[in-house]
């Protein structure tokens, strides 16, 4: 491979980015039950650590982890019980008794919720292989450091309609009124794959 292969690394990104997980499901919840301005703000922190983990794949940091196994697994770990800690959270919003005609409330801050759409996406070691595997099948090894800069940007883009994309969706009213007549079932569900998710961190084995 002597050119970088756009297309590929841009199909690849909407494949993973889009597909279910910790950082989509929690855009989905925040927006659907707190509102779109919550949900972008998570969105955007996650856009953060997104970007963090694309950037450091690009120049390297993969290769450092796969060197350093305690660093990959000190990460794991704090990837598994962030996640842990929001099954549970999920899990009681689910048995909450509070009616759901209540008028939606702004719950937390701006800040806030940034931060915990970061941790999300920046304590999941996952991602950073992701990207490694992403960038050795589509970027050639003689990339100079400004193709690699094209690569960051393609794949952030790709993030970021994916990620703002999913706070629209789900911040609109009618998915809001499902999501209303149907909380238990909702959270339940981001309760069980923020679970699977930390247990499937937990029980992996380094690099895998």
């Amino acid at each position: 491979m002597e050119e970088i292969n756009y297309l590929l690394i841009a199909v690849s990104a909407i494949a993973a980015i889009a597909s279910p997980g910790p950082a989509t499901l929690a855009i989905a919840g925040t927006s659907m039950n707190h509102g779109r301005h919550f949900g972008l703000y998570l969105a955007a922190g996650v856009l953060t650590g997104s970007l963090v983990w694309s950037t450091s794949a690009a120049f390297g940091l993969a290769a450092i982890l796969h060197t350093n196994v305690w660093l990959f697994e000190v990460l794991r770990y704090c990837g598994a019980f962030y996640l842990l800690y929001l099954a549970l959270k999920s899990l009681r919003s689910a048995s909450s008794v509070v009616p759901l005609n209540l008028p939606k409330t702004q719950v937390g801050t701006e800040k806030g919720s940034y931060f915990h759409g970061l941790l999300i996406h920046i304590t999941n070691p996952k991602a950073i292989l992701f990207f490694g595997a992403l960038y050795s099948i589509g970027v050639p090894p003689t990339a100079t450091p400004l193709e690699l800069l094209s690569v960051i940007l393609v794949v952030g883009t790709v993030s970021s309609l994916v990620f703002f994309g999913y706070a629209f969706l789900f911040s609109h009213e009618r998915v809001r009124q499902i999501y209303l007549k149907s909380k238990v079932f909702f959270e339940s569900v981001f309760a069980l794959f923020f679970g699977a998710a930390s247990i499937k961190l937990l029980v992996s084995e380094a690099g895998k």
